[in-house]
């Protein structure tokens, strides 16, 4: 028998990428709320990693280094776009930036209060937050669905988001519930 090869360093980022993909992903849509787009910047991201593989150290925090090079491709993406997000405070941006969790619980804080605050909508706004982000419909393809125009789209959306902003932002700090 061939004793075990050692893995290769740059596959072994690769596999810490995988492990963690979804977490990372959850923290692109965060930022970037269209799904193809947060695809597109994951792609780049993991791009990057295996690029940069060589600068990470194992049995440091992946997720960490991850988030950082993450936090340029949403950045570059901004840019390319001229999108960068209004519906978000400079300082929610930032700590979605600079403060990730060390470990993802099975549902987050940030998931829990996404979902209560979904629930408050008005029932129009949250069959459109529906069609738009769960359901992946452009803006064309809703106004088509309900009849309006695209830009009654457009602004419900617009409002709907706002609604949601405020609600998560009135949320207190997101913490585990007490069992």
């Amino acid at each position: 028998m061939e004793p075990d090869k050692p893995i290769p360093h740059q596959m072994q980022v690769q596999q810490l990428f995988v492990k963690h993909q979804g977490a990372l992903k959850r923290y692109i849509l965060s930022l970037v709320p269209d799904f193809a787009d947060a695809d597109d910047v994951l792609q780049q991201v993991f791009l990057t990693v295996s690029d940069k593989a060589d600068d990470y150290e194992l049995e440091t925090n992946f997720m960490a280094w991850a988030r950082t090079i993450a936090r340029y491709k949403i950045m570059n993406h901004w840019r390319r776009q001229k999108s960068a997000p209004e519906a978000l405070s400079e300082e929610v941006l930032e700590t979605l930036a600079t403060e990730p969790p060390e470990e993802e619980p099975e549902e987050s804080a940030f998931a829990r209060n996404l979902g209560d605050c979904l629930s408050q909508l008005p029932p129009t706004a949250r069959e459109l937050v529906e069609l738009r982000y769960q359901r992946e419909l452009k803006p064309g393809a809703i106004a088509d669905l309900k009849n309006w125009t695209p830009n009654s789209v457009y602004v419900a959306l617009s409002r709907a988001r706002a609604l949601l902003r405020d609600c998560l932002e009135s949320k207190p700090a997101a913490t585990e519930p007490n069992a």
